[in-house]
């Protein structure tokens, strides 16, 4: 079940990273477009990733799709990647040291 939930939340970041680089498709739209875009951004992630994780990554991806320009940066992907593997692998290494 962890790893189903695990993929899902990994196809679910992806999916949401490219509705936020979205903006660049439509030239003057999509300035307009990150302010709407920006809180559901956040609230998302505080959905996806539960505690202190999903709080600060909400935090991020509401400022980084405010920010102009900075759309391009997968927030949910980094923050999978985060949770996933580099968190993880540090569990690991604490546990083997």
């Amino acid at each position: 079940m962890e790893n189903s939930n695990k993929y899902t939340k990994l196809f679910l970041g992806l999916l949401f990273d490219a509705v936020g680089m979205l903006s660049f498709a439509i030239p003057g739209v999509g300035e307009f477009s990150d302010v709407i875009w920006a809180p559901i951004s956040g609230w998302l992630m505080t959905r996806l990733y539960k505690g202190k994780i999903g709080r600060t990554a909400g935090v991020i991806a509401f400022v980084e799709e405010l920010m102009p320009g900075m759309d391009i940066i997968p927030t949910f992907t980094i923050t999978w990647l985060y949770t996933y593997v580099i968190k993880k692998e540090h569990v690991k290494q604490a546990v083997h040291s």
